[in-house]
This record gives C-alpha cells, sequence and structure tokens, in this order.
C-alpha cells in the first residue's frame, strides 16, 4: 500500500493531501499556476520557508515543490466554450478542442444542474424561473473555468462521497478525466480507443474530483461544451467577467438536419415525428415547439452575434457544422486561430482518423454521441432520411433561420432527394475582433 493511503470500503483507496499532492506532481511535472494556488489554499509544507526547509528538508520532492524556480513560466489561460444546440454536431465538434494537449475539456457538465432542479420538488419547481436557471449554469461555468470543480458536488446526484463521484456525466469523453493523474491507468491509450460510455470508468474507477481540479490547473486552458444555454445573450455577464477570457464558438446546423438526428437518437420524445415521417400524415399531437424553440434560440443568437456588440468583441464566432463536415481541417485550423492556439499534431491525426470512415461497427452506428464518421456524406444525409412533407413544415417554421444562416429551401421530394445539388450557400461569417 501507498504511504499516507489507506483502503476503503468497495476497493477505493483514500491518501491524505500530501500524497495526493505529490502522486500529481510526480506525474505531471505541475505547472506554476497549480502548484502556486494550491500552496495558497492548503497548509502544509510550503507555508513558511523555516517549515519548509527545516521539517521536510529530508524529502526532496517537498524541497521542489517549495522552490519556484524549476516552475515554468505562466502563460495566460484561454477560457472556451462550445455553445450549441442538441445534436448539431457539437459532440464531433468538442473532440476538436479535447484532442489538444493543453486544454481540459468537460462535456456537457451543465446537465448535472439541469437534473438537480427537474428533480427537485414539485413545490419548489414551480418556483424556480428561468433566470434563476441560468444563473445556476453561468455560477457553474465560472467554477469549471477557475478549476473548482468541487462545485459540481452541489449537483451530483447521488451526492459525492469524500469529493469522489461514479456519476460524472459522459467522463469518458475527456482525455483529462481518463489521463493521470486523475487516472493511472488512462494515458495515450485512451486517445486511441473507441467510443464507449463505460471504458473510462472501468479503467479508472470513480471520480476524484480533487486530481480533477488539479489536472486542471495543470493544463493551460479549459473548453467546455454545453447545448444547455438557449441564447448567446444569457452569457453575456461571463464575456465581461475580467476573470476570464473566454471566447464562444457557436456551432449551428441546418434545423431540419437538427431535426433528422434528434428523431434517431431520440426515438421515444419524437415518436409523434417518426409517425409522421413514415406515414407522410401529421399526428395531431406532434409537438412542432421541439424544432421552433431550437430555431427561435439559434436564430436570435445569431443575430447578437453577427451584430457585434461591445460585450462579444473578440469573443464570437459562428461555425455552421456543415462547413467543418466539408472541411474539417481548414475549419479546424480557423477555430484555433480564433481561440489564440496552435493546431497539434495530435489534432490534426484524429481529423484525418475520424472524418474518413467509409463503414463502422454496428456497435458504433447505434452510440449515441459517436464522433466517427464520413463528414462529407453525413453533412447532408438528413435529406434522404426526411420526407418532403415533414421539411416544408420546418422550412415554414424555421425560414428566417434558413436565410439568416445560408441554407436553401426545397421545393419538390425530387429537389429533396438530389444531393448533387448541396443546399448549403457559401457564406463566410467572420469573427467579432472589432
Amino acid at each position: 500500500m501507498r504511504e499516507g493511503c489507506r483502503a476503503r470500503g468497495g476497493g477505493r483507496m483514500e491518501c491524505s493531501w500530501k500524497t495526493v499532492l505529490l502522486l500529481v506532481c510526480a506525474s505531471l511535472g505541475v505547472q506554476y499556476t497549480a502548484i502556486r494556488t494550491l500552496r495558497d489554499s492548503l497548509s502544509g509544507p510550503c507555508q513558511g520557508a523555516y517549515r519548509c526547509q527545516t521539517r521536510h528538508h529530508r524529502d526532496s520532492r517537498w524541497r521542489a515543490l517549495c522552490d519556484d524556480s524549476w516552475m515554468p513560466v505562466e502563460s495566460p489561460r484561454k477560457h472556451i466554450l462550445l455553445f450549441a444546440t442538441t445534436r448539431s454536431g457539437s459532440s464531433f465538434t468538442g473532440q476538436l478542442l479535447n484532442q489538444h494537449p493543453g486544454i481540459f475539456y468537460v462535456f456537457e457538465p451543465l446537465y448535472h444542474v439541469q437534473q438537480a432542479f427537474t428533480n427537485s420538488s414539485s413545490r419548489l419547481r414551480r418556483t424556480l424561473d428561468r433566470r434563476a436557471l441560468l444563473g445556476a449554469y453561468r455560477d457553474l461555468l465560472l467554477n469549471l473555468y477557475t478549476c473548482d470543480l468541487h462545485f459540481m458536488e452541489n449537483y451530483i446526484r447521488p451526492e459525492p462521497q469524500d469529493h469522489i463521484t461514479s456519476s460524472f456525466f459522459r467522463r469518458s469523453s475527456s482525455h483529462a478525466l481518463c489521463s493521470p493523474p486523475v487516472c493511472l491507468e488512462g494515458g495515450d491509450a485512451a486517445a486511441s480507443d473507441p467510443p464507449d460510455e463505460t471504458w473510462c470508468p472501468k479503467k479508472c474507477g470513480a471520480l476524484n474530483l480533487t486530481l480533477a481540479s488539479m489536472s486542471c490547473l495543470s493544463r493551460g486552458h479549459v473548453a467546455i461544451k454545453t447545448v444547455r444555454v438557449p441564447e448567446v445573450g444569457d452569457l453575456r455577464t461571463l464575456t465581461e467577467d475580467p476573470r476570464l477570457d473566454l471566447k464562444i464558438i457557436h456551432l449551428v446546423r441546418d434545423p431540419r438536419a437538427i431535426l433528422a438526428s434528434r428523431m434517431m437518437a431520440f426515438s421515444d420524445q419524437f415518436r409523434a415525428w417518426k409517425i409522421w415521417n413514415a406515414t407522410g400524415r401529421q399526428p395531431r399531437y406532434v409537438d412542432l415547439s421541439q424544432i421552433t424553440s431550437t430555431c427561435k434560440d439559434m436564430v436570435a443568437s445569431a443575430e447578437t452575434g453577427l451584430q457585434r456588440p461591445a460585450w462579444l468583441r473578440g469573443r464570437y464566432l459562428l461555425v455552421r457544422y456543415e462547413d467543418l463536415a466539408l472541411n474539417p481541417k481548414d475549419k479546424a485550423t480557423e477555430i484555433y486561430r480564433f481561440v489564440g492556439l496552435e493546431m497539434e499534431d495530435r489534432v490534426q491525426m484524429w481529423i484525418s482518423k475520424n472524418t474518413n470512415s467509409n463503414t463502422s461497427s454496428p456497435s458504433e452506428w447505434n452510440y449515441r454521441y459517436s464522433t466517427t464518421r464520413d463528414s462529407r456524406a453525413t453533412a447532408e444525409s438528413w435529406r434522404l432520411r426526411l420526407g418532403f412533407e415533414i421539411v416544408r413544415t420546418v422550412q415554414n417554421l424555421c425560414n428566417d433561420t434558413l436565410a439568416l444562416l445560408g441554407y436553401k429551401q426545397v421545393h419538390s421530394a425530387a429537389q429533396l432527394r438530389n444531393l448533387s445539388h448541396s443546399l448549403v450557400e457559401h457564406r463566410t461569417f467572420q469573427p467579432v475582433t472589432w
């Protein structure tokens, strides 16, 4: 057994903060920001030169921890938000950020806030309005950008014990949460594993949020993906927060493609739409708001961003999923240029591997968040799955959205099925820089 650790129930190990910190430092070579923050917040050997030099002078690991001279120079931290809607290609786009070794990437952390609000008592739910939920979303985003993952314990259920949880949503989507120091069994192998919701917990065990916070601090930048914030205007307080250097990547997609993808991924919620698509007759109980609300939020956010308000200056980039799917390397380069980072070779390798896949195993096609695909073929494949009557209805409901974002309408079933003519107009959406 490792010194400073003891066995707990369920095969877990509990280690003192000193032992945990040593493990982190030994495995990562933690950056100046991480050590400085931890040293200032924890009582320990680095509080005071006397204790550092006398009490722990025989342990070279503690001497190194107390010495600033070995640490790398602190660099500005980037705070990146991939802002999207459900089934718009955000899982795929998020992986472009996740592949960067200097980015701490978190997949849909606001899920836990939404679940906590939804599962509260009916009386409490009646007192909670949209403003309260958005406030909780912003609070969590701010704490995650400052690497305080313990703040998530307010929302994760069941409540973490000793800062350890097995209920962190989609942990496997983050390399940082499945590699050292958070997971000693991870390493580079994680990058080559196929998408699987269970491999990371199986290899790594429950998630230690303290180690996750340290891993976050040790990386230069933080990126978060969310589909739960309705409009970009809801993020204004974060863009104006002096503690953050927030960069918002607004990912949009043809609403007709979004609907087709949702019908496949969420069969129960979109059962009426599937019946309509199969029979050609619109059920009386079909919920049109399932797509109209999406179009409303999407067009409102795009209009705000393209009007270039001062609070979004240098902080907003609109990206159409179709452009990314057709020219993944060019668009990825544009995204990295916008956030101010170099696109590492590892990112380019991932793009080559995951955008030219002509065949997939059945399990991969059934995987809801799969990011491996022939991106060119999937960009407009919805045109072979949706019936013309549904497409015409969506066009009428989302006319403004289609026009603003450069998506052409079709006026017959023949036009719909003719994939030789793209429905994506050539558009250039420049980032808001002035």
